[in-house]
């Protein structure tokens, strides 16, 4: 825990506070503000909180307005309405732009464990071509219904009486490099769903490879179909090791809570709870995170743009940030010494623009803790690798070949 201050002479060593374990909150496509490359993206003009903020009259968030996020956003530009800037913040602040290709989720979460993708996923804005459709279809024994880019609510009103008469599933994408498989629990159990998910992530490989499968169960009847919370990911394995790998071989804990245990295929982790929302995924943070440890527990908060963001609800979207505030204020309130939690997120999803897709947008990155500098500038990370490097030197473990820079000792504490 020691490091050479900047502007100290040579010998000259300052002693930083203790780091035990590092609580790492992704708030799924809570973006703020486009990234200098985002019209490339179709996303001018895109940014997540900001938007929404000014669309529902003002967000109610006072427990990360007191940590600092008023005082964040209007770092880079207009204040956020309803979260003011507070003279004394109680976290380090700042922001990070994504340097991998790419808006999704897979890849925004591998870079934030310090894997930057030297190429952009693949995605299918005509649908997948038919050697793929082709492949599955003879693989499942069973044709498919849709085969092209849609909204999941909308591709299940669209086909699901269809796929109920025929128990065809719906084959579906987005913008995103994502081949999703919708069907109803009555007409193909969840378990054969996930079977065959698992048999398209093998098709999917090579060229084909996309980043996630994602099985997509509903339930209800025609005009009245809702999507359940048993949706599973199957993502591709990160090809380099991740920040997870390193804690873990240096005899760490590794806590994976929501789908972080689907976006890294399982690799990396000790223990893991695949929650469904949002509620219930604070509520598995809170409980490990009361229990003394070491290591790190990574959560990702589904609920942003899977209710709210895709579906282009602004009032949900700001009900949630609302709601995910207060779970973070019951969070804080079990930390122990020598813990670091960190909130950020891994893309954006403007509920307030047109698309119903993901968006190119920086993150917001707020540090809290015991040990953190309160108040402290963080600026503008030029990559989410740079937050998994960190979290490595704070735990003290080998960072090996991970990308990015550690900014630990722009934020943690000295102590004599």
């Amino acid at each position: 825990m020691y490091h050479v201050g900047r502007g100290m002479g040579r010998g000259d060593i300052v002693r930083t506070a203790p780091v035990d374990r590092v609580i790492l909150i992704v708030m799924d496509s809570v973006g703020m503000g486009a990234l200098p490359d985002a019209a490339a993206y179709g996303d001018s003009g895109s940014d997540t909180l900001r938007n929404t903020a000014k669309a529902v009259g003002g967000l109610d968030m006072p427990f990360l307005g007191r940590l600092g996020l008023g005082n964040l956003v209007e770092a880079f530009g207009e204040p956020l309405a309803g979260v003011p800037a507070v003279p004394a913040p109680l976290a380090a602040y700042g922001r990070m732009a994504e340097r991998s290709a790419g808006k999704d989720t897979t890849t925004g979460h591998w870079e934030i464990a310090g894997v930057v993708l030297d190429r952009p996923f693949p995605v299918y804005p005509h649908g997948f071509p038919r050697e793929v459709i082709d492949a599955f279809e003879k693989a499942i024994g069973t044709k498919v219904l849709g085969n092209k880019p849609a909204s999941g609510t909308e591709i299940i009103k669209e086909l699901g009486e269809e796929h109920m008469r025929t128990g065809f599933p719906i084959v579906y994408t987005s913008a995103d490099s994502v081949f999703q498989i919708a069907a109803h629990e009555d007409v193909i159990p969840v378990e054969r769903l996930y079977e065959m998910c698992k048999i398209a992530r093998s098709i999917l490989v090579g060229e084909h490879g996309v980043g996630r499968v994602i099985a997509r169960p509903f339930v209800g009847t025609p005009g009245n179909f809702t999507r359940t919370e048993r949706r599973k990911d199957f993502s591709i394995e990160p090809p380099r090791r991740t920040v997870l790998d390193c804690v873990k071989e240096a005899g760490m804990d590794v806590i994976g809570v929501g789908k972080i245990e689907d976006i890294f295929a399982f690799r990396g982790l000790t223990r893991s709870d695949h929650t469904g929302n949002n509620e219930d995924t604070m509520k598995a943070v809170i409980r490990f995170a009361a229990e003394r440890g070491r290591g790190l527990i990574f959560a990702n908060c589904i609920e942003f743009d899977m209710l709210w963001g895709h579906r282009n609800d602004v009032h949900g979207y700001g009900r949630a940030l609302a709601e995910l505030d207060r779970m973070m204020e019951d969070l804080a309130g079990v930390l122990h010494e020598g813990d670091v939690l960190v909130i950020t997120a891994d893309h954006g999803c403007d509920p307030t623009t047109p698309s119903t897709d993901h968006s190119r947008e920086y993150v917001p990155l707020l540090v809290y803790g015991s040990a953190v500098r309160a108040g402290a500038f963080l600026s503008t990370r030029h990559t989410f690798a740079d937050l998994g490097r960190t979290v490595a030197d704070w735990l003290g473990v080998p960072a090996g070949d991970l990308a990015g820079d550690s900014f630990k000792a722009i934020c943690t504490r000295c102590v004599s």
